[in-house]
């Protein structure tokens, strides 16, 4: 059977938009496996609802796996889940009444489960991550340049990384190449060449647009919840 992934992000207390990915899943054809890359919850509504069916799904739902994002660490950071620190970058940019609408829009009976969340997933060659290695508040790009992104690949040892902080949905590949060194040792200088596989960095996207991966081929598939076209890409390009 068919294994593919689905990768959802920027749900943001959304049940409506997560039934619906659900629905769009359960007539996917293959052996289908659900992770949500944090952004779960956001000030803009209520997220207990969501946040309650993620933890509790229902007997007919795919399987939830889910990190923890940018929102969830402000979350964590604001409620003293990270020490002495607070959620001062939100209160700075967004300002007061962003971080009591955060707060309030989750019950602090959550909060526990929100702490135990993972940062990332690393599964078969893949890194499955929020915003990137590095912070999870790091938004990787298509004009983020190759060295930074082969960085981000590299502190996972991975060839793909599924990223979601941007929200945009991109494929963008790092061709294969040649890495020329030289190494001085007693005998003198000595050349060494060293393969670099082939290296992808995907966006995933938010809300209601999400992504879908075949383990086996390679594909991506960037798709929105309730719509029927969906758009494949491999290599370069983004929607």
């Amino acid at each position: 059977m068919i294994e593919r992934w689905a990768l959802v992000s920027g749900l943001k207390g959304d049940l409506d938009t997560y039934e619906l990915i659900q629905k769009d899943l359960k007539k996917t054809p293959g052996n289908i496996t659900l992770f949500v890359l944090g952004d779960m919850i956001g000030p803009e509504k209520n997220c207990n609802r969501l946040l309650h069916r993620l933890i509790n799904p229902k007997s007919n739902d795919l399987q939830p796996w889910c990190i923890y994002g940018w929102w969830e660490e402000q979350i964590l950071l604001e409620s003293g889940y990270r020490g002495d620190q607070r959620a001062e970058a939100l209160r700075i940019n967004k300002g007061e009444e962003v971080v009591k609408s955060l707060t309030n829009a989750v019950d602090k009976s959550f909060l526990d489960w929100i702490a135990a969340l993972q940062f990332g997933f690393v599964e078969l060659d893949c890194g499955l991550i929020h915003g990137s290695s590095k912070d999870v508040g790091e938004n990787l790009t298509l004009d983020t340049p190759p060295l930074t992104l082969l960085d981000r690949l590299t502190r996972l040892q991975v060839n793909r990384l599924f990223t979601a902080r941007s929200k945009q949905q991109f494929h963008l590949e790092l061709t294969e190449g040649i890495v020329n060194s030289e190494v001085e040792d007693l005998n003198g200088n000595r050349k060494k060449e060293q393969k670099v596989p082939q290296k992808a960095v995907i966006g995933i996207g938010a809300g209601k647009n999400y992504t879908l991966y075949d383990v086996g081929t390679d594909n991506t598939q960037f798709l929105q919840a309730g719509y029927k076209s969906e758009k494949r890409i491999k290599g370069f390009g983004m929607l």
